[in-house]
């Protein structure tokens, strides 16, 4: 018996007949946008959505969604697409739109009213010219100026892994590792982001700031250590919090770029949870920083010493997408160019279809700094591929055209570098996908 599902943010409404479909399912044939980074296998949270009419013609909740419920504190009205399924006309909507989001529902699973201590990377970034440029400029063009900089600043550290804790005046706070994962990780996460705010800012004043008259400088600063993280506050507006002694030392450790003239400084903690191999290391200063009593070692990161593969793809995303339909224009013009006899498997609207691809590969970008859900995602994803009729033969297609368009997005900015990553990544995500049968 077929029945209704209705998707009230994007005023579609499609059918279904079969009840071995979730949620995820329909939304996946029908070709909506929907994330589920690890897979729709229910290990992850990102296609959870929310029901407002018909909830009771849904499967009941299994054991894996019911925990996962009680840990992230639902109401009952929100589901997991995945693992529901439904039995008759439902109306619902999706609760996580972007990659960019992901990383802020971590939030969710810190204690609420209380806080644990947990091992965490803390980055502070500042706009170091600050109060120059507020002197020189009126309060619009301040404000514009902040806006642009948080934007830019911000997606490195969602890119990473990260939490964007707070804004601090000119200051954009980020937090690695609430929810675990190894030191190494954590702390390399924080680095990698710190590199990214870099790139970001030199391209932002590239792209706009030097339009307007004015650049922006940066300074960031790293420390690692124990911290209490949990939700605190008034019991009518408890906010997620951070809060120990490893927070205020990475935000002295910033102020320190200004005396040293440098862009991204870290502790002593931050250097020892790290390759020694994999980062090119300047300077270092001894300074007594603000209410300690001794002496404390920083150390500037220069970059990576080889190319990291995550930053080159991370740094060229937003270039990329800042006409996301041209690019999905770019794209299939190239795939028809090359393979005219592949149009008939694009049935479907095509800008749909190229919200689906660009969806798709700033999802995989995303989530590069989740291993652990990336290829159960690309699994999913060459199993999908192959049920719309792609074969082996037109995989390297797709690559000669995606990379075609990366090159033509990118122009001027793109460098060795970046293609070398691209190619490199198309790669591994092409050969995941061919082989889901053996994953």
């Amino acid at each position: 018996m077929s029945h209704r599902i209705t998707y009230a943010s994007i005023n579609r409404v499609v059918e279904n007949d079969d009840e071995y479909n979730s949620l995820l399912d329909i939304s996946i044939a029908n070709q909506i946008p929907h994330l589920h980074e690890c897979g729709g296998h229910g290990q992850c949270t990102t296609c959870r959505v929310r029901v407002l009419e018909g909830s009771n013609n849904l499967s009941s909740r299994n054991d894996m969604e019911r925990d996962t419920s009680f840990a992230r504190k639902w109401d009952p009205t929100i589901r997991l697409a995945c693992q529901a399924y439904p039995t008759g006309d439902i109306t619902i909507q999706r609760l996580v739109w972007s990659m960019g989001e992901v990383n802020q529902l971590q939030k969710e699973l810190a204690p609420v009213g209380k806080a644990d201590e947990r091992p965490i990377a803390i980055l502070f970034c500042d706009l170091k010219n600050y109060a120059a440029l507020s002197a020189q400029n009126n309060k619009l063009d301040i404000a514009s100026m902040l806006n642009r900089f948080y934007t830019a600043l911000g997606d490195p550290i969602l890119m990473n892994n990260g939490i964007i804790y707070q804004y601090v005046g000119d200051e954009i706070v980020g937090v690695f590792g609430t929810t675990g994962g190894t030191r190494e990780k954590i702390c390399t996460d924080a680095i990698r982001a710190a590199l990214g705010m870099q790139l970001a800012l030199k391209q932002l004043n590239k792209l706009e700031a030097g339009k307007a008259g004015f650049e922006m400088t940066s300074g960031i600063g790293i420390n690692f250590g124990k911290a209490y993280v949990g939700h605190l506050g008034h019991p009518t507006h408890k906010q997620f919090s951070v809060i120990g002694d490893p927070v205020s030392v990475a935000s002295r450790i910033q102020n320190e770029t200004k005396s040293t003239g440098t862009e991204v400084l870290i502790s002593k903690s931050v250097l020892n949870g790290i390759p020694v191999d994999k980062f090119s290391i300047g300077k270092s200063y001894k300074t007594n920083l603000g209410g300690k009593e001794t002496e404390t070692e920083i150390f500037e990161i220069l970059g990576f010493k080889e190319m990291d593969l995550q930053l080159e793809l991370q740094a060229s995303l937003p270039l990329m997408f800042e006409d996301q339909d041209q690019f999905a224009n770019d794209f299939y013009t190239r795939v028809f160019e090359i393979a005219p006899q592949v149009r008939s498997l694009f049935r479907n609207n095509m800008i749909d279809q190229g919200r689906l691809l660009t969806h798709m590969l700033g999802g995989i970008v995303y989530s590069l700094s989740r291993p652990e859900y990336l290829k159960t995602g690309l699994k999913r994803l060459g199993e999908n591929h192959m049920h719309y009729g792609v074969k082996d033969e037109h995989y390297p297609i797709i690559k000669e055209a995606l990379i075609y368009t990366i090159d033509k997005r990118l122009g001027e900015h793109k460098t060795g570098k970046t293609m070398d990553a691209w190619s490199a990544a198309l790669d591994f995500v092409t050969e995941t996908m061919q082989n889901w049968e053996k994953l």
